[in-house]
């Protein structure tokens, strides 16, 4: 079977060249008709069905130019064109240099702007927590009576102070925390730890906040699991926070999972629900800090954004990582594992 394509014969230096006709015009060897003539008589053949000349061999068959000037014209072209391929890779690499200079500059000045904002927000978490210590301690005082019986109506108001103080604690506590993890400073007490007693007292502080919402809150762990090699109050941390967000983030009857178990030599935790979810395209948002999927003005969940933020540098720091599995408003599943004790 022959191809309807005819293949070119004509491999010459010529065939590198592009435009030869133009420049050889340019140069004043051949002129604009005798250019001409020489390509209508190229088209002819090709509407013969013939692969035609370089139109330079058509110029020397005519008898237009002759070899010689054909050869001395690819030749100049050639090296014209070498060097300025050579004059572009200088140019591209100087440009690369010059860009990868800026960038470098970019990062430094980048590192040095976290630095500052790591700084800023350690000191002021330190300034903060003094004066809500002696908040938070005059407020039981007056909530023991220690200063005179008080009425109930005021006694509630108090209780309302302390929940919120105890939650300003909580937030300056986070913010310390990520300031030193920014510094690359999570210090680990490792140790044996049971990570079913650690599961059992976060239920308990976790259970009657379900309650409230109507949520169906289950925790499924063997009792005979293995220690794992861990920081006891840093996973403690941890699980609360994932908890904390799992009802935050659950409607009123929804479903929230505690478990635990044994996977390949390591234990896993896994904190599931059936709140709002979280589109695919957004997981990898949830690890910035300072970061809300909502972000506006009128959002409906509160907090800092430092949450899971802190969780992903905790079990990084347990060489181990957090897999969110999530699907919008039908819930997620954050897992982590951690390696047994020795």
């Amino acid at each position: 079977m022959t191809s309807t394509n005819p293949r070119p014969q004509f491999l010459t230096p010529e065939v590198l060249v592009p435009r030869i006709g133009d420049y050889l015009v340019e140069k004043g060897i051949v002129t604009v008709n005798e250019t001409n003539r020489a390509e209508a008589y190229r088209q002819a053949l090709k509407q013969k069905g013939e692969y035609p000349p370089p139109i330079g061999q058509v110029l020397v068959s005519m008898g237009f130019i002759t070899r010689v000037e054909l050869d001395q014209a690819t030749a100049e072209q050639i090296l014209f064109l070498r060097e300025s391929l050579q004059r572009s890779n200088q140019m591209l690499e100087q440009r690369v240099k010059e860009r990868t200079a800026e960038l470098e500059t970019a990062l430094s000045k980048l590192a040095e702007l976290t630095q500052l904002k790591a700084n800023f927000i350690a000191n002021i978490s330190h300034e903060l927590r003094t004066p809500l210590t002696h908040l938070k301690g005059y407020l039981e005082l007056l909530l023991s009576d220690a200063f005179g019986i008080i009425p109930h109506d005021q006694k509630d108001i108090l209780v309302i102070m302390k929940q919120s103080s105890d939650r300003l604690g909580q937030l300056i506590e986070d913010l310390i925390l990520f300031s030193t993890a920014e510094r690359g400073q999570i210090n680990l007490h490792l140790q044996p730890v049971n990570i079913v007693d650690i599961i059992s007292k976060s239920k308990t502080r976790y259970v009657e906040k379900a309650q409230e919402k109507k949520i169906d809150f289950r925790v499924d762990c063997p009792r005979a699991l293995p220690d794992v090699h861990a920081d006891p109050d840093k996973i403690n941390w941890v699980i609360d926070q994932l908890l904390d967000n799992a009802i935050k983030f659950t409607g009123n009857g929804g479903r929230i999972l505690l478990e635990c178990g044994l996977e390949k030599n390591m234990v896993y935790v896994a904190v599931s629900d059936t709140g709002i979810g979280i589109p695919k395209e957004r997981i990898g948002e949830l690890f910035e800090p300072f970061h809300q999927l909502d972000g506006s003005s009128t959002r409906r969940y509160g907090g800092t954004g430092l949450g899971l933020a802190l969780v992903k540098k905790i079990i990084e720091a347990h060489c181990s990582t957090v897999v969110v599995k999530s699907e919008a408003g039908r819930g997620s599943t954050f897992e982590f594992m951690l390696n047994l004790s020795k």
